[in-house]
């Protein structure tokens, strides 16, 4: 499972908190790069580890022309690259212009070593094809016209089968280079600041992920593992959001009310999951050993872009990094090596 790479903690002075060197050397297209592989390997991997090992993730958000500027962080303050590189598909005109850079960085985060995963903050179909976060993605729709864009035929599905019709291009090219996609769509759908979310039951948010799967499964997508998400509200209820067995591959949280999921958090998460794999698929603090001691079925984490040192010191960053369960680039072995 593991590398025979050294892991050398680089030392934070105490009063300063100034980060020394780390020597670390990236090894592109070594022995270590992933070929072109089909989903069921991924997800038979993350499978595999979890309750042993934790693969170390890292979103990257916009701008698109800069789809690794965290990921670097990481290296920055760790010498490690993450085992999981996180980006998006976009909603601001020039991000969503930009979008094959993101897809280029997927690829070769890939050929690196590391597993890809692209969420979407995906413009509401009431709006322009491209919008600003707040009142575009941040926006609230009405019942009538959630129902209007789930139902074959109203000019707003329509237009939603348009937006996400843009999207399969990329996708595709992933596909063509045998890179699999841990797909999250409609993430946090027990929320309430997206036009998608708050909508429990079987037209509500699991409606629009069913029907998203089910266009891109007849566009022979068959590369993407698809992530079902919600976050760690307290309301609970998280099962009434849940699409189904057959149209979840990995089943994930979002840690943002409290720094980590909380015992409940996860014995709910586990209820949902059965045997698929469960990631934390945001969260703003590093994960601790005492975290992955108790609750050890978490199989991926990723930190949300700006929160990696925004929210950590360099030494919490490094600590997480070097954890003996945690999966870093060159660690992650998908050939069961």
């Amino acid at each position: 499972m593991r590398s025979t790479r050294s892991r050398v903690i680089a030392a934070v002075g105490v009063a300063a908190a100034v980060l020394l060197p780390v020597t670390m050397v990236r090894t592109a297209g070594t022995a270590e790069a992933f070929a072109a592989t089909g989903k069921s390997t991924v997800i038979n991997y993350l499978r595999s580890i979890g309750g042993s090992y934790t693969v170390s993730g890292q979103h990257n958000k916009e701008p698109a022309t800069q789809p690794g500027q965290y990921t670097r962080q990481v290296h920055d303050v760790t010498g490690q690259w993450p085992g999981l590189w996180g980006g998006d598909m976009m909603f601001r005109a020039d991000d969503v212009n930009n979008r094959q850079r993101v897809i280029d960085q997927a690829k070769t985060e890939w050929a690196n070593g590391s597993l890809v995963t692209l969420t979407w903050h995906a413009c509401s179909p009431t709006v322009g094809r491209t919008c600003e976060f707040e009142g575009g993605v941040k926006t609230q729709i009405s019942n009538a016209q959630f129902l209007d864009v789930v139902t074959g035929g109203t000019a707003l599905n329509q237009t939603w089968r348009s937006r996400m019709a843009e999207v399969v291009p990329y996708l595709r090219q992933l596909k063509d280079a045998g890179v699999p996609v841990l797909w999250r769509p409609f993430h946090e759908m027990n929320e309430t600041w997206n036009w998608w979310g708050g909508r429990p039951g079987v037209n509500g948010g699991a409606k629009i992920y069913q029907q998203m799967r089910d266009y891109f499964d007849s566009q022979g997508l068959d590369n993407l593992i698809w992530v079902w998400n919600v976050q760690d509200n307290p309301a609970g209820g998280w099962a009434n959001y849940y699409p189904g067995n057959n149209y979840v591959d990995v089943v994930s949280l979002d840690a943002w009310y409290k720094s980590y999921p909380s015992s409940g958090d996860y014995q709910q998460i586990q209820s949902i999951a059965g045997n698929k794999p469960m990631a934390i698929a945001e969260m703003g603090k590093v994960p601790t050993a005492a975290l992955f001691n108790s609750q050890p079925r978490w199989t991926y984490f990723m930190i949300w872009s700006e929160q990696l040192r925004g929210n950590n010191t360099n030494a919490e960053i490094q600590n997480a990094y070097f954890l003996p369960r945690v999966l870093n680039q060159g660690e992650v072995s998908l050939g069961g090596g």
